[in-house]
């Protein structure tokens, strides 16, 4: 089946994937035997290009002891932290010890993704804050709950 076919039945991809393997290039949706009873349905796999699964995108904010922020935006939030906290790439978060993340935001969309970040980018560091506390009053590391 093709992401198409899902929906020609009406089972959305995101809500029923039960496991999404990516196996050279190719990405296998299983739906989970349940749903497929209860659609009539022998079993559904459905293989797409990985370019055309959903895929998430996170804009995030990290800081440091003495408050400094870095806006990023990324396709694997888990890594990109460990990047940060254990300071793997040069440049500015390695130079000013930028490990905790204070503020998080998702999309499936990249393109919106990097729009976000170049907007909040944009922002005075007043506005930036006033968005930490918004989600994060106490700019508590949000990482230390993964």
């Amino acid at each position: 089946m093709i992401l198409s076919d899902f929906e020609r039945i009406g089972i959305g991809p995101v809500d029923l994937m039960q496991e999404l393997r990516v196996l050279g290039g190719v990405s296998r949706f299983v739906i989970p035997s349940e749903v497929c009873e209860a659609r009539n349905l022998r079993g559904a796999i459905g293989l797409l290009p990985v370019s055309e699964v959903m895929k998430r995108y996170w804009v995030y904010i990290v800081t440091n002891r003495a408050g400094t922020l870095y806006v990023g935006v990324t396709n694997d939030l888990q890594r990109r932290l460990w990047e940060h906290k254990n300071h793997l790439l040069p440049g500015f978060t390695s130079r000013y010890v930028i490990d905790r993340v204070v503020y998080v935001e998702e999309t499936n969309d990249v393109t919106a993704a990097i729009e976000r970040e170049k907007e909040i980018k944009g922002w005075r560091r007043s506005k930036k804050e006033e968005l930490i506390e918004s989600a994060n009053p106490k700019w508590r590391d949000l990482s230390l709950d993964w």
